[in-house]
């Protein structure tokens, strides 16, 4: 077995965290576990406590320092506590904390504004509705689909990941969630364009696509002809960074819109430039939706999401009763403006593409060295290694997923593990991830790796 000192030491930093004189880990833990509701899930067989974090890197309550490389579920999109956010919000706390969108106040005007700004010329996408996480964005947005097509049903995929609310969670596929959901009534479920495990067993360019005509199918035999919705995360996240094909998109909003439905972008994690090539995922796809919704990275981890939209869908709401006490809270609404200003001044996405581009070479180089890694994909820094047993059947490697991930976190690397096997290791850094830590999380993985196939041996 590989020793522990063939795992490359940390990238170099100037940053140093402050003495942590709190509770114990063992105290928090005791607190947890009676106060907090049991649902919650905690990572690793030994969880860590974070208690500091500074743009790429967190540290324990034992001064540890770890990479982080799964960036809070893509939530920290920029850093954690980016200047440029972290004085904004001080700033804005100490003049005023809150007040509702019943009161005018600059800042969610100016947000506002910003954010229509970084969707494609013409499209109309210019109307913001404020929330407080993805979930309240997608349950808002399933709302608004049926108040202005005058239907119900809606199309989501299978494998997807829409959040924790009721109606979310409905949007959720039951294989990702693993437990039925009581309240799916009237949603229905494509097939994502998954490749590398095609629920049809065809290859594409071959297959044409035919996951995607699935839906035209779905919406011709499990629902009335006729649908308000259809929404999808243009690359599947907590479902394993699945990227799909070409034209996958364009056929499906052409039979959602012949079946008198809107299309809704699910950016929470794949958005704000994630994927380098573009701002919004969607738009690599060659698409326009007609609703976007995005949290997490909007505001750097602060509780912020919106619901985007054109202003003639957008007035099915007005004059009804629906009102967020929250929704564009001055403070959060300061942390999504600056963290907007940020991804511009600090050529974010531009660092998104190249350092990506330069880990996902690295993870195709460790493919060839590595039986355990069936395929590596994703684009920019959200990125997916989905490990097999055996190449040709295929069959996933969850244990070994975990324990990858278990020795990733020993030697100063947070990753995440995803897809409907728990299979794929998920990478999601903040946007300001350097080459030097890209080298790191890529030689640690090659390290552990080497580990896992030499048990598996």
């Amino acid at each position: 077995m590989a020793q522990s000192q063939q795992y490359p030491d940390l990238p170099s930093t100037p940053l140093l965290p402050r003495p942590y004189r709190g509770l114990s880990r063992q105290q928090v833990s005791e607190l947890r576990q009676q106060y907090l509701s049991p649902a919650l899930l905690l990572y690793y067989s030994t969880p860590i406590m974070i208690v500091e974090g500074r743009m790429q890197y967190v540290w324990d309550d034992r001064g540890k320092r770890y990479v982080d490389a799964f960036g809070g579920i893509a939530a920290v999109s920029i850093g954690h506590c980016h200047p440029h956010v972290a004085k904004a919000v001080q700033e804005q706390v100490e003049t005023i904390q809150h007040t509702t969108v019943i009161y005018l106040h600059p800042t969610i005007a100016r947000f506002a504004e910003k954010l229509a700004g970084t969707f494609p010329a013409g499209s109309g996408l210019q109307v913001s509705y404020f929330t407080n996480s993805g979930s309240e964005s997608n349950d808002l947005a399933l709302l608004m689909c049926r108040l202005y097509t005058g239907r119900f049903d809606a199309i989501a995929l299978r494998n997807g990941y829409h959040g924790g609310t009721h109606a979310a969670m409905a949007l959720t596929a039951q294989s990702t969630w693993k437990f039925p959901i009581p309240h799916s009534f009237g949603v229905h479920f494509g097939m994502p364009g998954y490749c590398y495990r095609c629920p049809m067993g065809l290859c594409y360019p071959a297959c044409d696509l035919k996951c995607a005509r699935d839906v035209a199918e779905t919406i011709l035999y499990e629902t009335p002809g006729e649908i308000a919705c259809f929404i999808c995360e243009a690359i599947q996240g907590v479902g394993g960074v699945i990227v799909p094909p070409p034209d996958y998109l364009k056929i499906i909003y052409e039979a959602v819109r012949k079946a008198g439905g809107l299309c809704i972008a699910d950016e929470v994690q794949a958005g704000l430039g994630r994927i380098g090539e573009r701002f919004w995922a969607f738009e690599y796809w060659g698409v326009v939706p007609d609703m976007v919704t995005m949290a997490k990275g909007i505001g750097n981890g602060a509780a912020l999401g919106a619901v985007v939209t054109r202003m003639d869908v957008a007035k099915g709401l007005a004059g009804r009763l629906h009102f967020n006490t929250f929704g564009g809270n001055p403070v959060a609404a300061a942390a999504g403006l600056a963290t907007l200003e940020a991804i511009g001044a600090d050529h974010l996405r531009e660092n998104a593409r190249n350092v990506g581009g330069h880990l996902k070479n690295r993870l195709l180089g460790m493919q060839e060295r590595h039986p355990l890694i069936g395929e590596v994909r994703g684009m920019g820094l959200m990125l997916g290694m989905e490990l097999v047993r055996d190449r040709q059947t295929r069959e996933p490697a969850r244990d070994e997923a975990h324990d990858v991930a278990e020795q990733a976190k020993e030697h100063g690397l947070l990753i995440g593990t995803s897809g409907i096997f728990g299979n794929t290791i998920r990478l999601t850094p903040p946007l300001c991830f350097t080459k030097d830590d890209a080298d790191f999380a890529a030689d640690c993985l090659d390290q552990a790796l080497a580990e896992a196939e030499s048990r598996m041996r």
